[in-house]
């Protein structure tokens, strides 16, 4: 079944005089539960297209669906609401509340929808990947793989539909980046969350079911696993 479909989408970024086209027509459908990679070299549009499927941008030209409802139009109000519910954020950066600690953070997407079961379900998910001994610490005494490990737990907390990822490793060295795709593969596994995930690297693009990659802001290459 079809989570997620993009419609000859396109996107151009002005800079001083020039117009920059980073999206070119990209048409792309996703499928419930599915596992797939963008790939391509910088500047060829990866996290462009993440924030379009997310809603966080706009595209100049064509539509967005989710589960068949296209919110290419939507304004604010109706967006903000889906992205906190519907979808599931990691990013490079781990993008963590500096004044909030572990166990505040991940609860913070729950609390905004007024879910009664906010601490107790951002408790059951921190001590899921190992931090129930680090739930009163704060950002800045945290690893950058504790870190991480919180942001998958905030991404997780409201049982999103998607988990976009950009980069969920890359500022993380190779043993703690391998733990964290193992984490968030068997989450995602576990809970049957669809997982869009932008990434340069080839070991993780051969876990995928299936990898887009980017050249120009158009879609090159499509790779299916069983």
């Amino acid at each position: 079944m079809t989570i997620l479909q993009t419609q000859e989408v396109s996107k151009s970024y002005r800079i001083g005089n020039r117009l920059i086209k980073v999206l070119d027509s990209v048409s792309l459908s996703v499928e419930t539960g599915e596992f797939l990679v963008v790939k391509g070299e910088s500047g060829s549009g990866k996290s462009t297209l993440l924030t379009i499927l997310s809603g966080l941008d706009r595209p100049d030209r064509g539509r967005v669906l989710i589960g068949g409802e296209d919110i290419t139009d939507l304004g604010e109000d109706a967006l903000a609401p889906l992205r906190n519910s519907a979808f599931g954020f990691v990013f490079q950066s781990f993008h963590l509340v500096p004044s909030l600690n572990a166990l505040e953070n991940v609860m913070f997407p729950a609390e905004l929808k007024g879910d009664a079961e906010a601490r107790a379900k951002a408790e059951a998910l921190l001590e899921r990947v190992g931090l129930s001994g680090r739930l009163t610490s704060f950002p800045h005494q945290l690893s950058g793989g504790e870190k991480q490990r919180c942001a998958i737990c905030r991404a997780l907390i409201n049982d999103p539909r998607i988990i976009f990822a950009d980069e969920p490793t890359g500022n993380l060295d190779s043993i703690n980046g391998a733990a964290i795709m193992e984490l968030l593969l068997e989450l995602q596994r576990e809970r049957g969350t669809t997982l869009i995930l932008v990434t340069h690297s080839p070991e993780i693009a051969q876990r995928a079911h299936r990898v887009v990659t980017l050249k120009d802001g158009r879609i090159v290459t499509g790779r299916e696993h069983g």
